[in-house]
């Protein structure tokens, strides 16, 4: 009995503190004393440096990226369908070859309808060789037929909405937030986000997938920074802290990366 109690009473505690911190000086209560907040070491300067290297913005997320790949004259509708569509091509696929195949696709008219009316061999040959296409057909198919039946052939605009779509990711829906609606509600975190955070020690402790890194670098990192981090650590991946044999050598963090050294 005496646990529910205990239980209840820590409750109410803080349901007054949350409620009734503005009166503590008022009513002479000392304010309860917060967590420290932990952040990591020289995450400032290593965050500079790494602008310093993208600075260039000539990696192939710059020039090929999912936000270069609509078609930016296309009614408000059809721009997100299309991000959409290209973030979900984008899946373990190379930016140079999502790009093309969202040439081709847009080549032919990408909207909600011209897709719904593509058979599935079609729209297979037009896709390859992006990762898994042929899974992403029936995605494709399978999402695209529900944006024209829920949402009026556009895309959801929370990220509750768009990971409930087939082959739609936490990482793709904060990069359509992003970019379709122009709202940051979180960080996209994709292998190249992950691996790099797990390098610099940007997380508390080692995790395991991208959405454990997102939910880990969203607990510290300024929130004025989330749009910024997934195109700057993207970039920085793939042309110098590589998945093998990462380019030490040439990084500005040498000196400060807790994995320079065993690499």
């Amino acid at each position: 009995a005496a646990v529910p109690r205990r239980s209840r009473r820590r409750k109410s505690i803080t349901i007054a503190y949350e409620s009734e911190q503005g009166h503590a000086d008022e009513q002479g209560i000392p304010e309860p004393q917060k967590r420290p907040h932990w952040e990591p070491s020289n995450w400032q300067q290593q965050l500079e440096n790494i602008r310093e290297m993208r600075r260039s913005r000539n990696a192939p997320v710059d020039e090929m990226g999912v936000d270069k790949c609509y078609d930016r004259s296309a009614p408000p509708e059809v721009m997100r369908y299309q991000v959409l569509l290209s973030l979900m091509l984008s899946s373990q696929t190379k930016d140079q070859v999502t790009s093309a195949a969202m040439l081709h696709l847009r080549q032919r008219g990408l909207t909600v309808d011209s897709v719904l009316q593509m058979d599935d061999a079609t729209l297979g040959q037009i896709i390859y060789p992006v990762g898994f296409w042929r899974n992403k057909v029936k995605y494709i198919k399978k999402t695209t037929a529900i944006l024209k039946e829920k949402y009026g052939g556009d895309i959801p605009r929370t990220v509750e909405e768009l990971v409930q779509l087939p082959g739609v990711g936490p990482k793709m829906a904060h990069l359509a937030m992003n970019i379709a609606w122009d709202s940051v509600c979180g960080i996209a975190v994709d292998t190249h986000v992950h691996r790099i955070s797990n390098r610099l020690k940007w997380v508390k402790k080692e995790t395991r997938n991208p959405e454990e890194t997102r939910v880990a670098l969203e607990d510290w990192l300024p929130r004025d920074l989330w749009r910024e981090i997934n195109w700057l650590l993207v970039g920085f991946g793939q042309q110098t802290c590589l998945p093998v044999n990462p380019r030490c050598n040439d990084c500005l963090n040498r000196d400060i990366c807790p994995a320079a050294k065993r690499h």
